[in-house]
């Protein structure tokens, strides 16, 4: 099985003008790794890769992987036209990469049936580690928990991104070992941790990255209190972080810190001044106790 143990970030995809800053988007990567993540996903809902052509998706992952190494790279791959899924994802994987992250088929509403056979077809025409994403509050299906059981017993499939809210479903695929599970809920991090799961697919970890590292360390070791602590310093970030649609409040704050512009692909919306305000006091909250 691939190893996917550890704190990624859903990186998210810097503007300027309209076009791709591809200088920003290596300063952040070159900056995320140099703080001890396991790596980057890029092109995700985090990326906004809804909102970007192709030609563009592949213009992120290879500036990325100028900066990473190749299995430091996770390449989103998502799609509701089969065909057109499975021509990208040979352009992907034509690249030296860790996985692709491929959600269910969004907007049809496939059966469970259709959702198992959609899974198959991609693990089986990938040449790379598949990391199934279960976020069903953007897709607008659910993979049933049986359903999910044995779509991982594929041999392709190393991972699943967990955003189902449940538990019972997480401590399930746990439990069968047949794929690592990361939380793509970053208030779980230390719950997935603690039921034994691999760590998560972060978007709030684009700041204070190395506390998250932390926590995970301190889990690791055993150390469950300061593991606690730690969380407990992260979670006022983490609430803010997810207050407005992904990734408005992310980008601002690292405009914040002057790492990129705050600018998002409409028809997503940069945070509102009044959220900036609050989030300007949280960050400084951060750095302080970081201190």
């Amino acid at each position: 099985m691939s190893n996917f143990r550890g704190i990624w970030v859903a990186l998210v995809t810097p503007f300027r003008s309209g076009q791709v800053d591809i200088y920003a988007l290596q300063g952040l990567a070159e900056k995320l790794l140099a703080d001890g993540v396991r790596g980057l996903v890029v092109c995700g809902t985090t990326g906004e890769a809804a909102a970007m052509s192709k030609d563009e998706q592949l213009e992120v992952l290879d500036a990325v992987l100028q900066i990473a190494q190749p299995g430091q790279v996770i390449m989103g791959l998502s799609g509701n036209n089969l065909s057109e899924v499975l021509a990208f994802q040979q352009k992907i994987q034509s690249r030296d990469i860790a996985g692709v992250l491929v959600p269910a088929p969004y907007y049809i509403r496939p059966s469970q049936q259709g959702i198992e056979s959609f899974f198959q077809t991609v693990a089986d025409a990938s040449s790379v580690p598949v990391v199934l994403y279960d976020i069903p509050y953007r897709t607008g299906v659910r993979i049933e928990r049986e359903t999910l059981r044995r779509i991982v017993r594929h041999p392709r499939i190393a991972a699943v991104k967990d955003c189902s809210g449940d538990v019972e479903t997480t401590m399930a695929l746990i439990a069968d070992g047949n794929a690592e599970i990361l939380t793509g809920e970053d208030i779980q991090i230390l719950n997935n941790l603690a039921l034994g799961g691999a760590g998560a697919i972060s978007a709030s970890a684009h700041i204070s990255p190395k506390l998250y590292v932390q926590m995970m360390q301190e889990m690791d070791s055993g150390d469950l209190i300061s593991a606690r602590a730690t969380l407990y310093r992260l979670l006022p970030w983490i609430r803010i972080a997810f207050i407005e649609p992904n990734p408005a409040v992310i980008k601002a704050a690292l405009s914040v810190q002057g790492i990129i512009t705050n600018e998002l692909r409409e028809p997503m919306q940069p945070c509102s001044s009044m959220r900036i305000e609050r989030l300007g006091s949280v960050l400084s909250d951060l750095v302080c106790q970081s201190a």
